[in-house]
């Protein structure tokens, strides 16, 4: 049934068409802004006590989506994102039977969305971290900053312009990755506007911040130093409230799950990282004085990158409305996946005496202020537990979007964003190759939600990561940590995922798991016809090579 994929014959892109194709001067502009390990909280329009006004400037003349959904890692949900299909139809995750993961390569019928927006009449720009397969401008951008340097904060040493190695000064000085980040993109966006103006644009933005390493200018970290010393546990009440106030949730707190740390052990870097480090997350006032100053200076260099990757996307939409541009530019921003419980040395190393947060410095979150950034929901990046996938999403486009300050309650995914823009400009994709049927991308168009709070009909949600598993029916949700039995929780009552009902309820959880398995089956399919199109080796050792990613 799939033999079409097999055969490695260009597809025609020029079949792409404009069905009842909007004018040129309505076409909107398109900006997806994505954040990396950034907490379901950790906005000031999410609960944060973290300063983003331009963010939330932007939602409360726009809307904020209370479940939208990401891949729970990296890689895998910049691979959903720029093409509608979950990571694993396109080998960008493992299945069971088939490897696939940051070494996977897309099948040749995978496209991303520049592809689609070519034949429209758009540029296409990309500044920032990529971990997509492939070279950018290869996948239908025009300009790119590749941003592969993510070990160092103040180098611009290993990135890509335009596909091409930068080769910085040796005696660099001054640089920080978010804002070189912003810096490229305001330059696409002052070229484009001397030499496209009469293009639409699309603009793919994605910060590195606030993935560890936690490297932050000492200027913003002094803005925070003092800030958490109250600990997780105060933060995570504090922003549980602010939520109930803005109506973002109406289930409770989840638990502190003290005994569940990091998703891989490095032992060795504990050792490194000294009697400050706290790899559980314990109580607050069961860690020593030095943990807690430890614990509360790396949250205040998380809070530090969130609030500089903030100024930065202001100077973005400054670049716009100069360019009188931002009345009808769609605006996106989310995140990878949720903050994450990991600790880990590496790169350049860590010098235990360098000051927290400079270049040599090498400090991650870990799981007592991850939980607290992913309030109010429980766990974290790796678990598709509701901490792991959770993301705020914020949606604004003053020309197309009449609401201001709008909650919207469907729930949605990051594979809905290519279906979502196509759906706007009435694009219709091609629907075959070499007479054959290109398997249908599971994303749904959100543009229904963008006038009113409805719910987006859909058949499921569905995860799979490092044997992390899980699958969302309306608002039912089957959910497993990698070998442990299934848990069943009804997510309207419950989003904190604290009251298992696999028990009380065993054939839902049964038809759930069974709709699961039949996600499986069907991809697995797809992926071992079209794994001839991987390159022999290519994955081998890929899970132990990606966790480190």
């Amino acid at each position: 049934m799939y033999k079409f994929l097999l055969m490695c014959l260009p597809v025609l892109w020029s079949s792409v068409t404009l069905g009842q194709a909007i004018s040129a001067a309505d076409r909107p502009n398109i900006i997806f802004i994505l954040a990396d390990d950034l907490g379901y909280s950790d906005l000031g329009c999410y609960g944060s006590e973290i300063e983003t006004p331009n963010l939330d400037n932007l939602a409360k003349n726009g809307l904020r989506y209370t479940q939208f959904y990401n891949t729970a890692r990296c890689w895998p949900t910049r691979g959903a994102l720029l093409t509608g299909y979950y990571a694993q139809q396109i080998h960008r995750d493992a299945l069971p039977e088939v490897p696939g993961g940051g070494g996977g390569i897309r099948q040749p019928w995978a496209r991303l969305l520049p592809d689609f927006l070519k034949p429209a009449g758009y540029r296409n720009y990309h500044s920032g971290k990529w971990h997509v397969d492939g070279k950018v401008l290869d996948g239908g951008f025009d300009r790119s900053l590749d941003m592969r340097n993510q070990g160092n904060y103040f180098t611009a040493k290993g990135n890509l312009i335009d596909d091409i190695a930068v080769q910085p000064p040796a005696d660099e000085s001054g640089y920080y990755a978010s804002i070189d980040i912003a810096s490229h993109a305001v330059e696409c966006l002052k070229d484009h506007a001397a030499k496209h103006a009469h293009q639409p644009f699309f603009h793919y933005i994605a910060f590195i911040a606030p993935h560890f390493p936690l490297h932050a200018l000492p200027d913003d970290i002094a803005k925070y130093r003092d800030k958490y010393l109250a600990g997780w546990d105060q933060m995570r009440s504090s922003r549980f409230a602010r939520q109930q106030r803005m109506g973002l949730t109406e289930t409770s707190l989840s638990l502190l799950e003290r005994e569940v740390g990091p998703p891989y052990a490095f032992p060795e870097a504990i050792e490194r990282l000294g009697s400050g480090e706290a790899n559980r997350p314990l109580p607050w006032l069961e860690l020593t004085d030095q943990q807690r100053r430890f614990q509360a200076t790396k949250m205040a260099i998380h809070a530090a990158m969130v609030d500089r990757m903030d100024r930065e996307i202001g100077r973005v939409i400054d670049q716009v409305k100069a360019m009188n541009a931002f009345d009808n530019t769609l605006i996106f921003f989310a995140s990878d996946n949720g903050a994450s419980a990991e600790i880990m040395v590496r790169n350049g190393g860590h010098d235990p005496q360098a000051s927290p947060g400079s270049a040599a410095s090498y400090l991650c979150l870990g799981p007592g202020f991850s939980s607290a950034c992913n309030t109010p929901h429980r766990r974290h990046k790796t678990w598709v537990h509701e901490g792991g996938i959770s993301t705020p999403l914020v949606v604004h486009w003053p020309k197309g979007i009449a609401a201001r300050n709008e909650l919207r309650h469907t729930p949605a995914h990051v594979i809905d964003f290519v279906p979502t823009v196509l759906d706007i400009l009435k694009i219709s994709k091609p629907t075959t190759w070499n007479g054959q049927t290109i398997p249908a991308a599971p994303g749904r168009s959100l543009l229904a939600s963008f006038s009113n709070d409805v719910r987006i009909e859909r058949e499921s949600l569905w995860w799979l990561h490092e044997g992390n598993r899980a699958i969302r029916v309306g608002d039912w949700k089957l959910v497993s940590t990698a070998n442990d039995p299934w848990e069943l929780y009804d997510l309207s009552k419950d989003r904190a995922e604290q009251n298992d009902l696999s028990r009380q309820q065993p054939e839902k959880a049964r038809e759930l798991a069974a709709n699961w398995q039949r996600h499986v089956d069907e991809f697995t399919a797809l992926a071992k016809i079209t794994l001839a199109d991987q390159p022999k080796g290519k994955n081998k050792g890929k899970d132990a090579k990606n966790k480190r990613k």
